[in-house]
């Protein structure tokens, strides 16, 4: 049965999407808070986030960012404010769609079949978003590094980086083709800058002593090789 967590301070407009979801074959569960709505989405399985705006503890906007860190759940927005930019914001940061209030049920949930949809078929593809190294995984599709089970944080500079490195293993990339393919043709700036972000890498990925993801090829550039 899909699942789906309604995070909604309203609870008027919760008594009317209930039920009405429950009817048409959906596990319906309910938070009236951003921030206790963040914490059971962490916690939970969920097939589908509906998400107000306007919420006490953590706004939808903050919610959903926080969201896109770690998960691509489908999330629709349901807010009474119209404004393009509130539309705009919402997607920005990661929302799937945006309903404004008052909405009809049969348009929420053509847009949810459409969302469900959707994100069944990345999930099927998922697999061809992966690249691998040694005990490193990176998901293309959520933006997401692990080294074993534990998830790595890296800033998006780093994460470009570490993506370019893995997909062109076993071959020495120079300095020069890094700063091209990572920082762009148009990039002005310290010529440093590959070696500063490998060391930002390194310190984040080579925790122990024996760990070597990052080999440097002196004067020409650096490679990651399966055996060191």
């Amino acid at each position: 049965m899909t699942k789906v967590l309604i995070v909604e301070d309203e609870a008027e407009i919760v008594s009317f999407l209930k039920p009405e979801l429950t009817y048409e074959g959906y596990e319906v569960d309910w938070e009236m808070d951003g921030r206790a709505g963040f914490e059971k989405i962490q916690g939970g399985d969920y097939d589908i986030v509906l998400l107000d705006i306007m919420l006490p503890g953590l706004n939808g906007i903050e919610v959903c960012r926080r969201l896109r860190k770690f998960s691509n759940i489908p999330i629709i927005m349901l807010t009474a404010r119209d404004q393009i930019v509130d539309k705009v914001t919402g997607l920005d940061m990661g929302a799937n769609d945006y309903l404004t209030k008052p909405f009809s049920i049969e348009e929420l949930l053509a847009r949810m079949r459409v969302a469900l949809r959707i994100s069944s078929l990345s999930s099927s593809s998922e697999d061809d978003k992966t690249l691998t190294f040694k005990d490193i995984t990176l998901n293309q599709g959520l933006c997401e590094i692990k080294k074993g089970d534990r998830q790595i944080e890296l800033t998006k500079k780093e994460y470009q980086l570490l993506e370019f490195l893995i997909k062109n293993k076993g071959n020495v990339m120079t300095r020069d083709h890094i700063l091209d393919s990572v920082w762009g043709y148009e990039y002005i700036g310290d010529t440093n800058v590959v070696d500063v972000y490998v060391s930002y890498l390194r310190n984040k990925l080579e925790e122990n002593l024996g760990d070597k993801y990052i080999t440097t090829i002196r004067g020409i550039g650096y490679v990651m090789k399966e055996t060191n």
